[in-house]
């Protein structure tokens, strides 16, 4: 069995590097505004070419993929009081174009992430504004079925201007595809399902949930590559959680909690990404309005976080951040002045340096890179 774990968790940390045979791949960037935009990428040279908007769907906020790169979904989180959508497309890996499969709503409003779990049998959402998550089988072709199972939370927390009840903003599968979490920004807490792929159901682990501090806001976590920790950004307190993981029962034991910004800091942040690199050595987290990314030595025993580095973007809100399927370059986009940069990544000691390359997109916020074929 524990054979099993660790194969399974290195195929879920070099999936993407080991899925072609080349350098060429598609970045694909989700927006608010009228879809998602493309380009080709040289993961060799690092060279982008634009290919501009190649699927319209509105506020296409975050996107995911099966694990064999044949389709791409979005969540389109519309605004205001009309229930968001979930989009799915075929992808043509020749050529980088989006063909339209269909469209399902998300039955509840501001869908703000969603995943593919490993089978490519199922899609989970997270409605931040009403808290749900909406559960839909993927059919043969690529389609999004219709609605199996909505998770509904109730509650709330300590901020009463951002608690005032669950807000669900991301969905996370674990490596063996047994586990999805969802950080819960309204409820202070990891929420924790049992995966059913073959019925595409989720149901309440036992633990049901895991709790972050009061008035912390959990916003996106990141599981370690060999599925022993868990690393959760806060976004109402600029700081990390660490959790040990269960394999067994999925359930988060707390193990430390590390600032996002410098010590003494006193101006405003407001995390929004986390991420692991391809080596599982460093942690990447982006703090908004401050501007800055922070930069995080693993230790492997102990799964804790040492601070090594934060540096500013030169931007304001830095929401998506992601890495490159080389490891040596992180993209970092900015919502509020409509582009996206590049830093170069030290992968010996993880700490970043801006280059000066700038992506003009309209109001970026996340990335995702499939390999061409």
């Amino acid at each position: 069995m524990k054979l099993k774990m660790a194969a399974l968790a290195i195929m879920a940390g070099t999936i993407l590097n080991s899925s072609s045979n080349n350098s060429n791949y598609f970045l694909y960037v989700g927006t608010y505004g009228e879809g998602i935009y493309a380009y080709r990428y040289d993961a060799g040279s690092g060279k982008l070419e634009p290919l501009n908007l190649v699927g319209k769907v509105v506020n296409p906020s975050f996107l995911a993929t099966d694990r064999g790169y044949k389709y791409l979904y979005a969540a389109s989180e519309v605004d205001g009081d009309k229930p968001g959508a979930v989009a799915g497309f075929a992808i043509n890996r020749s050529t980088g174009a989006l063909a339209d499969l269909n469209t399902r709503s998300a039955e509840g409003l501001a869908p703000c992430h969603l995943a593919v779990d490993h089978t490519g049998k199922m899609l989970i959402a997270a409605n931040y504004t009403s808290g749900s998550v909406p559960v839909y089988p993927i059919e043969a072709d690529g389609k999004i079925g219709p609605l199996s199972a909505l998770l509904t939370e109730k509650g709330s927390g300590p901020n009463k201007e951002r608690q005032e009840g669950p807000h669900a903003h991301e969905t996370v599968f674990s490596a063996d595809n047994r586990f999805a979490y969802v950080p819960d920004l309204g409820l202070d807490e990891i929420r924790i399902y049992k995966v059913d792929a073959v019925h595409a159901k989720l149901t309440p682990n036992n633990p049901p949930v895991a709790k972050t501090d009061p008035g912390s806001g959990p916003r996106h976590i990141a599981l370690s590559h060999d599925g022993k920790f868990a690393y959760v950004i806060h976004e109402l307190i600029p700081q990390v959680a660490v959790f040990a993981r269960d394999n067994a029962t999925g359930a988060l034991t707390h193990l430390q909690t590390i600032p996002s910004v410098p010590d003494g800091f006193k101006g405003v942040s407001n995390p929004a990404e986390i991420l692991i690199d391809h080596a599982g050595n460093f942690v990447y987290a982006s703090n908004r309005e401050y501007g800055a990314i922070a930069v995080f030595a693993v230790d492997h025993a102990t799964g804790k976080l040492t601070r090594v580095q934060v540096i500013e973007t030169g931007g304001e809100m830095p929401r998506g951040v992601e890495l490159d399927p080389s490891g040596k370059l992180l993209f970092v986009g900015d919502q509020k002045q409509n582009k996206f940069v590049l830093f170069s990544v030290d992968q010996a000691s993880g700490k970043l340096t801006l280059t000066d390359r700038v992506f003009n997109v309209p109001s970026p916020v996340s990335f995702l890179f499939v390999p061409a074929s």
